[in-house]
This record gives structure tokens, sequence and C-alpha cells, in this order.
């Protein structure tokens, strides 16, 4: 080392380039083996990943390969069940279709009209064309109107009910329900008159020799019964049950008879034939 004037200029540091990091092509979640026992028979890994080239899973999943799955594993999930139109689809509406595709109604082929420049419509008695069609866009052309037209006026005031020229007046539909009902009150009252004038009179009157026969009767049977109840009744004490019971009893046909015979009292009396 001589002496140098260069010797008093500071020499800058030379840098040194730093190398790329290393980035390894073997998948960081791919666990490394070098084993070389990999029967396919055995629970060991099927490949050996020695130098690095395994991309797929080292161990096989075999979860239920040999004795099936745990017991209920089989059984139908309660969620999982074939759902209302799942494998089929319906028919969407006209007005889906004019929304999401419009372009599905627009017709294939447009056919000039035959009568396009010639005078006019056909004559009586030719055929009418048929598949007749136009390249009018009616959505289009609806749309535009809309816009064009003049606003409606709105009603500001709210509307009088009372003011109707109906208003207190029976609808048409009550009156005509009404006339029918009491067209068919009349059918019955005709078929009822009708049955009975058929099946003749129900009832008759009494001869007036039948009814004082009866009278007699009656007046005979009370004159008995009322015997027997002065007898058990006012000349014995009634200290029994039975002695009550017949007690009750007389005075309860006593009043029958008394009934009786004020009906059989009455002239013209009626005697239903149906019973």
């Amino acid at each position: 080392m001589a002496e140098s004037v260069y010797n008093l200029v500071a020499v800058a540091p030379v840098s040194q380039p730093k190398a790329p990091m290393f980035r390894s092509s073997i998948p960081s979640d791919l666990p490394p083996t070098a084993s070389t026992f990999h029967a396919p028979g055995s629970s060991n890994p099927a490949i050996s990943n020695i130098n690095g080239l395994a991309n797929g899973k080292i161990v096989r999943d075999r979860s239920h390969a040999e004795f099936g799955r745990c017991p209920g594993s089989y059984s139908n999930e309660p969620s999982k069940f074939v759902k209302k139109m799942s494998r089929s689809f319906s028919v969407p509406t006209l007005s889906e279709v004019k929304r999401t595709n419009p372009d599905q109604l627009k017709p294939v082929v447009v056919r000039e009209s035959r009568f396009k420049g010639v005078g006019g419509p056909p004559k009586k008695g030719e055929a009418p064309v048929m598949n007749l069609v136009t390249s009018k866009n009616f959505i289009v052309a609806n749309a535009v109107e809309a816009i064009l037209a003049a606003p409606s006026k709105t009603q500001t005031q709210a509307k009088d009910y009372l003011k109707k020229d109906d208003y207190g007046k029976v609808p048409k539909y009550l009156t005509s329900i009404k006339r029918e009902i009491q067209t068919e009150y009349e059918y019955i009252r005709q078929f009822q008159e009708k049955e009975m004038a058929e099946a003749g009179p129900s009832t008759k009157v009494m001869p007036e020799e039948e009814r004082a026969k009866l009278c007699e009767g009656l007046k005979s049977k009370w004159e008995a019964v009322n015997t027997a109840y002065q007898a058990n009744t006012h000349l014995t004490v009634l200290d029994t049950e039975g002695k009550v019971r017949n007690k009750t009893w007389y005075e309860a046909e006593l009043t029958q008879l008394e009934t009786d015979i004020a009906k059989m009292s009455k002239k013209n009396i009626q005697v239903n034939l149906d019973r």
C-alpha cells in the first residue's frame, strides 16, 4: 500500500442486488411425505411426494368404504323434500314475458298484406286471409299515447251520495227477487189447496144424539169418581202416603172430567177424522 492521493477520497460501497424470494411450486396445504409404502388397500398415502409433483390429496377419502355410514345417516332429511314446481316450471304470463323478454313476442316472419296498394278490403264472398301480422309495436305506441294524452280531471271534493238519482229507491234486483218469492208462495198455496180438495174434508160434525149420550156418560163417571173421592178423603184421615196419592189422583180425574163435560156441552162439535 503505497502512498497515493486517491487514498484520501472515500470509496463508495458496492451494494449487492438481493435475490428474489424463493416460491415453492408445492401447495402450502399439501402435507409432504417421503413414504414409499402406499398400498392401495391400506390407509397409507396412495402416492408419494418425494419430488414434490403431487397436486392432489395424498390420503384418499375412505369415510365409509367398508362398513358403511353410521346408523341413522341413510334416513331422509326433513329439510330435503321434493317441493312444488321443483322439477318443472310454470308458463310465464304475458306481462312477465313483456317485462323480461319482449323480443319473444315479435313475429318471426312478417307477411305483407295482399290488399296493400290493391284498393281496399276483400269483396263479399272472398275467403279472408289468415295469419295476418303487423310490424307495429303496440307497447311503444301505447306508451307514446299515454305520454301525449291530456291529464284527466281529478275530483277535488268528496262525492255526495245523497244526490244520486236512485238514492232512497228500492233496487230493481230486490223487486224481481220479491216477485219470484211471491210467485213461489202462490204456487205452494195452490198446491196445498189442491191436496186438501183431493183428500176431502178432515172433520165432521158430531151428531146430537151421540153428543148427548157421551155427555151423560161423562156425568155418570163424574158422580162415581166424586162418590169415591168423598168416601176416601173426607171420612178417613190422610195418614199414609197411599191415601195422599189417591186423593191427588181423584182430584185430577174430577178436573179432567169437568173439562170434558164442559166441551161436550157445546153445540156443533167437530170431530177430526185424521186421528
